[in-house]
């Protein structure tokens, strides 16, 4: 396993992007390419795009100005990580578990991400954080 909790096998054929905020259009239209080239439904992509554009938004405006983006497939499932460098954060619980509130304008990207995602995996410490998404294809 790399730094990230990947195998070996899989850093060596996934896709990976580099990205900053303005680069988020291009984040998406690299992930929808992805994800249409693994299998995934024309329908399902739109909820992947929304799900992975939280987790993105949130990297690169919480972690660091700077994250990436790797894409791969597991068996029939579409897999995501995105990383950056962000170690402040410390949650108390898993995160994305409780929905926000009613009314709230924003902390709801990783409860949707959840919500869209067949499995999401949060990792943070002295490397930065990766979410980890699954999406069945």
């Amino acid at each position: 396993m790399n730094e990230d909790g990947v195998p070996p096998s899989v850093a060596e054929t996934a896709k990976e992007l580099t990205f900053s905020l303005a680069d988020l259009p291009d984040v998406r239209e690299f992930a929808a390419a992805q994800a249409q080239d693994r299998g995934m439904s024309a329908d399902a992509v739109g909820d992947f795009l929304v799900a992975l554009n939280e987790v993105a938004t949130n990297a690169v405006t919480h972690g660091s100005s700077k994250a990436r983006l790797r894409v791969w497939t597991d068996g029939a499932s579409l897999m995501v990580d995105v990383h950056d460098d962000g170690r402040l954060w410390h949650p108390e619980d898993r995160p994305g578990l409780t929905p926000p509130p009613e009314n709230a304008t924003s902390g709801m990207g990783l409860w949707v991400a959840r919500m869209l995602s067949h499995e999401i995996v949060v990792r943070t410490g002295v490397n930065g954080t990766t979410v980890s998404m699954r999406f069945l294809v």
